[in-house]
């Protein structure tokens, strides 16, 4: 299993083999024809409520990974289909955000012990 994760603005390219939008919200300005996405797993995204909460502020980073995998133990079965993705090999987890380094995708991606 190999995850790799990018913003969702960013061109696709040969290395990203299934891409997998992981936000609730689709990504404005971006034409679901240009996003070259092969599935939206909008519900495994942090709930509305955790994602305002949050607002990307990386101060808040630590707390917002803990309650965003405390949201994800009642989410069965976007595991179980983000699993079976993963299990076809190469899948690139995309996001909106412009923080690269504190979102969701990157929650998911270090946490991959989920999807074993």
């Amino acid at each position: 299993m190999k995850i790799r994760i990018k913003r969702v603005y960013e061109p696709p390219d040969h290395h990203d083999g299934r891409r997998i939008l992981v936000d609730r919200i689709w990504p404005r300005g971006l034409s679901r024809e240009s996003a070259s996405i092969d599935l939206w797993l909008k519900d495994i995204a942090p709930s509305t409520e955790l994602r305002k909460w949050f607002n990307h502020d990386p101060e808040k980073w630590e707390e917002f990974e803990k309650r965003y995998l405390a949201e994800l133990n009642d989410k069965d079965e976007s595991i179980r289909i983000l699993k079976e993705e993963l299990g076809k090999g190469v899948a690139t987890l995309l996001y909106a955000a412009k923080d690269q380094e504190h979102n969701q995708a990157e929650v998911l991606k270090k946490n991959s012990w989920l999807f074993s």
